[in-house]
């Protein structure tokens, strides 16, 4: 993936750019001098996210932030977080799109946060996947960082990984599954994930030298069954759960012997913090 830095300030700059080049009411009801503030609330519970992307949008309106709370806080209804300072004008400018990223981040946080309170206890670490939004997938992988989760693949060219598809372009091809995995290593690749399906998939998985298995829609005593003939194939090898995981279900998957658990819905269907800003000048 692109340098984060170079990503925090390109979704800045769209934020932005997305309202317009001019800010007509603001033109015609605010002094182009009149300095202003503004206090950031989060209004509703959650965990503080987003603070690098709210740092760039105001930034390009010449604008400062100082916060109060740390990112990864968890918050009740009603905390400050920060202060927007600047020139009145850019600051109204700045509103909007810093508001509407840091809604979307403190929602993730707060969702992956429910999930990894549901694993505690357990060695198991709760994933993000690639179903982010688009043009927004370093805030969305941030915001589950800053929630407790880890970093899963961001994107295609640092890990290999073999799904369904691509077990189905292998049998057209009559390619083998080891080859594909050794070729991968020869070239440095040490993340050799491969999705299973099946007891068969499973086997030759193991054998061909993935070092994690994705197990995608089984049952928690499924996995709980392939995850220990893969283990004593390979000891070291690692077991994720994907695929249908829900809040109710998660823990069964953890207690199940899953090394992690990936959820598409953190980043797809996580409900927006509500977050506001009450300017003074």
């Amino acid at each position: 993936m692109t340098d984060l830095r170079s990503e925090i300030d390109r979704i800045a700059a769209v934020a932005l750019a997305e309202d317009g080049a001019l800010d007509l009411t603001t033109e015609a009801t605010v002094s182009p001098g009149l300095a202003g503030e503004g206090v950031i609330e989060l209004r509703s519970n959650g965990v503080f996210a987003g603070a690098a992307f709210a740092d760039a949008v105001a930034r390009r309106c010449d604008c400062t932030i100082a916060w109060d709370i740390t990112e990864g806080s968890a918050l009740p209804a009603g905390t400050r977080l920060g202060t927007l300072r600047g020139r009145l004008a850019p600051l109204l400018r700045a509103e909007r799109p810093l508001l509407n990223l840091l809604q979307r981040a403190c929602g993730i946080a707060t969702m992956t946060r429910t999930f990894v309170d549901a694993v505690a206890g357990t060695p198991c670490r709760i994933l993000h996947t690639r179903k982010t939004a688009p043009g927004l997938r370093a805030l969305d992988i941030a915001a589950v960082v800053a929630g407790g989760g880890e970093r899963h693949r961001v994107d295609l060219a640092h890990e290999l990984m073999v799904k369904d598809n691509h077990w189905q372009a292998l049998g057209r091809e009559g390619i083998g599954l080891a080859g594909v995995l050794a070729a991968a290593r020869a070239q440095g690749i040490t993340a050799l994930y491969v999705e299973v399906e099946s007891a068969a998939q499973l086997d030759e998985a193991c054998a061909a030298g993935a070092t994690r298995l994705l197990i995608d829609n089984q049952s928690p005593a499924t996995l709980r069954t392939w995850a220990a003939a893969a283990r004593s194939r390979s000891p070291t090898i690692e077991i994720e759960a994907t695929g249908g995981i829900t809040l109710q279900n998660v823990r069964a998957y953890a207690d199940a012997g899953a090394d992690f658990v990936s959820i598409g819905a953190l980043t797809h269907s996580a409900r927006a913090a509500d977050v506001g800003l009450e300017v003074r000048c």
